[in-house]
């Protein structure tokens, strides 16, 4: 569709990954200081309010797999408090935070189901 009248994309409302395990990737979501909304370390399915949005885990089948699937990235207000905060929770990102040349500064860090994250800031 084009035209004036056509519907625009306007948010992602959110994301749900897969985890294998709930316990462990609620335990990493809440060490990087995710705001918990529903379900829990029992639950087959939790969410966490991200902004005006949520990212959601659901529970897969241990004989799931899923391959290299992308990223996807958070804005936070202080990147280099976030990886401090990693780090001080026992997590490992892949690197320390850089000033990339499209302007932001940012990091990458995979929870332990592999899906890879990236904490960002816009450069001004």
């Amino acid at each position: 569709m084009t035209g004036d009248n056509a519907p625009k994309i306007e948010c992602i409302s959110a994301i749900t990954l897969a985890t294998h395990d709930m316990a462990r990737a609620v335990a990493f979501y809440c060490a990087l200081g995710f705001d918990f909304s529903y379900g829990g370390a029992a639950s087959s399915f939790t969410s966490f309010h991200v902004g005006n949005g949520h990212l959601n885990l659901i529970t897969a089948p241990k004989d799931q797999h899923w391959g290299q699937w992308g990223r996807f990235i958070i804005y936070v207000s202080d990147v280099d408090a976030m990886y401090d905060r990693a780090l001080a929770n026992g997590l490992h990102p892949e690197f320390q935070p850089r000033d990339a040349p499209w302007g932001e500064r940012y990091f990458h860090i995979k929870d332990p189901d592999g899906h890879e994250l990236s904490f960002a800031k816009l450069l001004r």
